[in-house]
């Protein structure tokens, strides 16, 4: 009886072990709610390895996690002097039209920059090398950009997606989730999710840019991803092969919108938690 406690104890033990998770993060503030969430998970006895460019905005080494850089072929005064603009065009004013060229222009400085980055980490032969044969668990990534998800792909690992949307509704079309546009109010609409008729005619134009704007975007990681990985692939291709989306909203400060049984509701972690004082 004594040994067979010990082994069932044993059992319980090896289930209740940590696991070995690849991050693969995207930088900005994306990184900084990603990281209270890997605090916690290395406080639960996991083990982490973040892949991280040696250039960016705060993706920095830390005591904390297994850092892995490569090298890209940018400064770091180019990434900020890049990063600055797109965040100062942000909060101009402008009609709609204005907006949508400085968005645009905006897009393509800083997914130029994002798609060199990712390149040079799928074709580092060395770090590809060690990632092959470290055995990941999963991959805990941001799908906004789907560098991560074709990492995923060629390991033949389990993906975690750690987000709060992805532009042109790529979220809902890769996991086949409605997006009704009487009822999901659009980018730069400021409707709310109750619309009249009108309402929703501008809901359904407003959606149309969306679609060219997402094609210049992701359509080079789609080509990027079927070099890789040696097969014909698109974006929603990749991103339907996630196990669990991590949606950083919920129906307090963001209005009701349909959800799949994969889609897990994680609010409250976009900012560090503080003690406040008396």
């Amino acid at each position: 009886q004594v040994t067979a406690t010990l082994v069932l104890l044993l059992s319980v033990l090896s289930l209740a072990a940590g696991g070995k998770l690849l991050v693969v993060p995207v930088d900005g503030s994306h990184w900084l709610s990603m990281r209270e969430v890997l605090d916690s998970l290395r406080e639960k006895g996991h083990e982490i390895v973040v892949v991280a460019p040696e250039i960016s905005l705060y993706i920095k080494p830390t005591k904390n996690f297994v850092m892995k850089m490569y090298p890209v072929p940018f400064t770091q005064e180019e990434m900020d002097r890049t990063f600055w603009r797109t965040s100062q065009d942000i909060f101009e004013e402008g009609s709609f039209l204005e907006r949508i060229v400085k968005t645009y222009e905006g897009v393509k400085n800083t997914s130029a920059m994002f798609l060199s980055t990712c390149t040079h980490l799928l074709y580092n032969k060395e770090l590809l090398r060690y990632l092959e044969e470290s055995k990941f668990d999963a991959i805990f990534t941001d799908p906004i950009l789907p560098c991560g998800q074709i990492l995923a792909e060629h390991l033949s690992v389990p993906s975690v997606f750690f987000l709060q949307q992805i532009p042109c509704g790529l979220d809902f079309e890769a996991t086949r989730c409605p997006n009704p546009p009487s009822y999901v109010p659009r980018l730069f609409t400021e409707h709310t999710d109750h619309m009249n008729f009108f309402q929703r005619v501008k809901n359904l134009i407003f959606d149309i840019p969306n679609y060219f704007l997402c094609d210049f975007v992701f359509q080079p990681y789609a080509k990027l991803a079927s070099e890789f990985l040696q097969r014909d692939v698109t974006v929603p291709d990749l991103l339907r092969q996630a196990s669990i989306w991590l949606m950083k909203l919920d129906f307090v400060l963001h209005y009701p919108r349909p959800l799949m049984p994969n889609m897990i509701m994680v609010s409250g972690v976009n900012c560090a938690h503080k003690k406040l004082p008396q």
